[in-house]
């Protein structure tokens, strides 16, 4: 086939999955299983398939929903992100980054203060190229794939752009010590966690937020869409005075703690570059969603957290953007009327609402997900091509998504990227979706070329018709795809219109 062949095949068959002309042979446990972990975890592999099928789903679901606090990789995935791990603390490093701004913009020459700038700049962007590195080998290799699915889940909800100030040396550590560590805890511990980092307050203003000087972003996106959701009854009163009660929440990277007045001194509260200032703050009384809270510091944001967590809005608002995500699809009202039960009941437990999901019958009846978002196509496809053997260089998997238009850390608004199928179907979408599907095809496509001066590419070869293809896969295809495959000239071509089919885009 010629490239244009190969690119109207893509689009074609791409159009035909969206608009429901292919379908899928029915087939038996072996494909419900595969579907299942499919959907679960960043992309199936026969490793995973194998580990699925000799434990069972049940003894699998678990041990996914409660993996070990020590995050679990591969050794030569943790020997890179060992290597790319930021050295000293994220207060130390904002510190560092801060002094060398400062020095820069201090320089009387010209072309001095140019050159220093940039260099400030470079190592910003450095930082953040090695966070998002290390965020994808987790992805890639981790055994523990739903509590990376969730991670992603979460940071997409609670999103902040690298772009704004300086992100880009706080993201990194924004998703391993705020994200990962409660994606499949307490949703009050990760709404608490997201609040308390420096990155969340400068993304959306808090640290400016001060009593007299108000400043309602953070406390309108945290209404509007970390909790409860738009209509949900709360009302512009509210916003204003969740504003006021976040007032002196902030950030301060100085060694020596602000003077205080004596009375006030026991409500400062510092940890690391969070502070909570007394003397930023609206000591007033408030009311918030018809609950009066007296004005006394930090533990107000504390009791407003508790409120926001617990309220019957934000149960059904979560399960239903957690049931879409996991699904690919919008659930039925009575799904998730059935999970804001269980997250009501068990005081917002991410692992027993998304263990109910699990075996929902909504869950295990329900077709394949109609469209993979960016992300989940660009790593499905690599980690089906490359099972177990470790990526070296992301860089590939970085501009992939950004051409996708789902750059890592880089979605510049609150909401975060969306997920639904209309986002990312248009023409251009689907050309460059096979684009890519024929460079992780052909070969290596850098993935195995150390991102280093001189280095050469390990050789490789993506292996996807496997023994998981014949046993399984296969049996899952439209009679059109496999018309489309038994027209391949090679197993480069075979690989390319595997991966741009409307299954494999599902």
């Amino acid at each position: 086939m010629t490239g244009s062949a190969y690119r109207l095949w893509s689009v074609l068959t791409a159009c035909s999955l969206l608009l429901g002309v292919a379908s899928p042979v029915v087939a038996g446990a072996p494909a419900e299983d595969a579907a299942f972990l499919d959907r679960l975890s960043w992309g199936i592999t026969p490793t995973s398939f194998a580990d699925l099928r000799t434990k069972g789903r049940e003894r699998w679901l678990k041990e996914q929903l409660h993996p070990p606090a020590a995050l679990r990789l591969p050794n030569a995935a943790q020997v890179q992100i060992d290597a790319l791990a930021p050295q000293g603390s994220l207060f130390a490093r904002v510190v560092a980054f801060e002094a060398q701004a400062k020095a820069a913009n201090a320089l009387p020459d010209p072309e001095a203060r140019k050159a220093a700038q940039q260099a400030y700049q470079a190592a910003l962007n450095t930082v953040q190229r090695d966070a998002a590195a290390a965020t994808l080998l987790r992805a890639l290799a981790s055994p523990d794939q739903l509590r990376e699915r969730m991670t992603w889940f979460w940071f997409n909800r609670f999103n902040v752009h690298q772009g704004k100030a300086n992100l880009r040396a706080m993201v990194g550590d924004y998703v391993d010590s705020a994200i990962r560590p409660h994606a499949l805890g307490r949703f009050r511990d990760l709404l608490e966690a997201t609040l308390r980092h420096p990155a969340m307050l400068r993304y959306l203003d808090n640290a400016d937020n001060a009593g007299g000087h108000i400043n309602e972003n953070y406390a309108r996106e945290l209404m509007e869409l970390h909790t409860m959701g738009v209509g949900a009854g709360y009302t512009q009163a509210d916003v204003e005075n969740l504003a006021r009660i976040l007032t002196g929440i902030g950030i301060d990277a100085r060694s020596e703690d602000p003077k205080v007045k004596p009375e006030r001194a026991s409500d400062l509260v510092r940890d690391g570059l969070f502070e909570f200032n007394p003397n930023r703050h609206d000591y007033g009384d408030k009311t918030l969603l018809g609950h009066a809270i007296q004005g006394r510091g930090w533990p107000e944001a504390t009791e407003a957290l508790d409120l926001l967590s617990r309220h019957p809005a934000t149960a059904r608002n979560v399960c239903r953007s957690l049931a879409a995500y996991l699904l690919g699809t919008e659930p039925p009202d009575a799904l998730v009327e059935r999970l804001a039960v269980v997250f009501t009941r068990t005081d917002g437990d991410i692992a027993s609402v998304v263990d109910a999901l699990a075996h929902a019958p909504d869950f295990t009846a329900a077709p394949a997900a109609p469209f993979k978002d960016p992300m989940r196509f660009v790593l499905s496809a690599v980690r089906l091509a490359y099972d177990g053997r470790p990526v070296l260089n992301t860089q590939p998997v970085q501009g992939w998504l950004n051409r996708l238009g789902e750059g890592l850390f880089n979605r510049s608004t609150p909401d975060g990227y969306p997920l639904s199928a209309a986002a990312w179907n248009g023409p251009g979408q689907m050309t460059t979706r096979f684009e890519i599907a024929r460079q992780i095809g052909s070969g290596p496509a850098g993935l195995f070329k150390p991102p280093v001066a001189d280095a050469v590419e390990e050789p490789a070869f993506p292996l996807l018709q496997n023994g998981l293809y014949f046993s399984t896969l296969a049996g899952t295809l439209s009679a059109s795809t496999q018309a489309g495959l038994a027209r391949a000239v090679s197993p480069q071509d075979w690989n390319t219109l595997f991966l741009s089919s409307p299954e494999f885009m599902r």
